[in-house]
């Protein structure tokens, strides 16, 4: 039974009382969102040993960190490092995208080790499973894909990223525009690709019926994909991106008549002035369904600095109304990130979300303020102690120690709060 299921029948579930725990909504008003649509609450029927988190309308703005391994780089030790970095540093969920190694063991040992709700994108595995076999993946079957989808589901995998809307429809559209970039979603690629050689509609849209009934089973969330995402910033808000949202909110809305809990992936590489109605547009059309975006990013001009150019639309896209921000990494565009760069996304990332959600409800200011009242009172442990990283700003205080204990070594005997009063 899923968690929408529940909600229309009038039922607040233990999973919708621990989600509400540490939000600004009761268990109740929890409910009436997931009834609505506009809130989703993550947790696989077969997940055991984690708390059930909620995404949506009224809450704090969630941060997912990517992590997996490539063909190039397979460790899976390094990824458990990534996994527990990740959440050491505040991420809400992780989502695995494994490419390189044994991936059923390497998505078991994070479902083992991780306390955050785990998503994946089903589409890599099938691909790389058929890759083992000697196929390339234009031999990919359609039921391959969705007996992964479902083993998958089964292991306990909470939401998963799939890419029903990248439809035939949706290629004619792309063709008549002036990408720089084309297709940059790995899966938006990889299933264009699939539909032109074999001349056949996209599986996930033409038999979504069946991913809506495995779904349903195990009350995992679908993450509708944008498989046809900008790019870089002169791809953004085309006509092949709005074609696909379109498809998105009508896959959307049979999802929910069947029970099945939905959230809408969103860009991408986005001009700052085009993230509002980035927004806008995808809450009307898609009956106000949690927003996922990556980043997004501002400017196409910073590789090493990604992180910072996602903070930056991040922030402004949760001030707007998305609800859940996929991090970006320094090594974005660049390589695989390591641990550090895991570490030090996320991090960014709680600060946009952090920054959106007081323009959206000044009661989420309360921690600043009283790192505020902290700072006035050259309190500096609690200052430390409230900081979003403790250990980086304990660091940086240290690392040019004031003469004077009460100060810093910017200002020194010139402190402005010591010498105000």
């Amino acid at each position: 039974m899923t968690q929408l299921v529940e909600a229309r029948k009038g039922l607040v579930t233990k999973e919708m009382k621990e989600a509400a725990k540490n939000e600004p909504r009761s268990a109740e008003d929890l409910r009436t969102d997931v009834e609505e649509g506009v809130t989703v609450v993550i947790k696989n029927t077969n997940r055991k040993g984690t708390t059930a988190m909620a995404v949506g309308k009224h809450l704090k703005t969630k941060v997912n960190a990517n992590i997996g391994t490539s063909g190039d780089k397979a460790d899976i030790t390094e990824e458990m490092a990534k996994l527990h970095a990740a959440i050491d540093a505040g991420a809400d969920a992780v989502m695995d995208l494994s490419t390189g190694g044994d991936l059923v063991a390497i998505r078991k040992a994070i479902l083992d080790e991780s306390s955050v709700p785990i998503g994946t994108v089903p589409l890599y595995q099938a691909a790389v499973e058929g890759a083992l076999k000697g196929k390339s993946f234009i031999e990919l079957e359609g039921e391959a894909l969705f007996d992964v989808i479902e083993a998958q589901a089964e292991e306990g995998v909470d939401f998963m990223t799939v890419h029903s809307g990248v439809n035939l429809r949706a290629l004619e559209r792309i063709k008549g525009e002036d990408r720089i970039m084309g297709i940059v979603s790995r899966g938006g690629a990889l299933t264009a690709e699939w539909m032109r050689q074999n001349k056949k509609e996209n599986p996930l849209y033409e038999g979504y019926d069946r991913l809506i009934k495995i779904a349903k089973k195990y009350d995992v969330i679908l993450s509708l994909g944008d498989g046809l995402r900008p790019g870089c910033l002169h791809d953004a808000t085309d006509r092949a991106q709005i074609e696909e949202l379109i498809t998105l909110g009508e896959l959307c809305r049979r999802a929910r008549a069947e029970g099945v809990q939905v959230m809408i992936e969103g860009p991408g590489h986005v001009p700052i002035d085009q993230i509002e109605a980035n927004i806008i547009l995808q809450k009307q059309l898609c009956d106000g369904a949690p927003f996922y975006v990556l980043g997004p990013l501002v400017t196409d001009i910073a590789p090493g600095y990604d992180h910072i150019t996602s903070a930056i639309g991040g922030a402004i896209a949760a001030k707007a109304g998305a609800d859940f921000l996929c991090y970006v990494t320094p090594t974005e565009h660049l390589s695989l990130p390591g641990v550090d760069d895991v570490r030090e996304g996320v991090i960014a990332s709680r600060i946009a979300a952090h920054a959106g959600d007081i323009a959206k409800n000044r009661d989420f200011m309360k921690e600043d303020n009283k790192l505020s009242r902290a700072r006035k009172a050259l309190d500096w442990d609690t200052q430390i102690q409230l900081a979003i990283n403790p250990e980086k700003a304990k660091r940086l205080r240290d690392s040019v120690p004031p003469e004077d204990g009460d100060v810093c070594s910017m200002c020194s005997n010139l402190c402005a709060i010591k010498v105000g009063g």
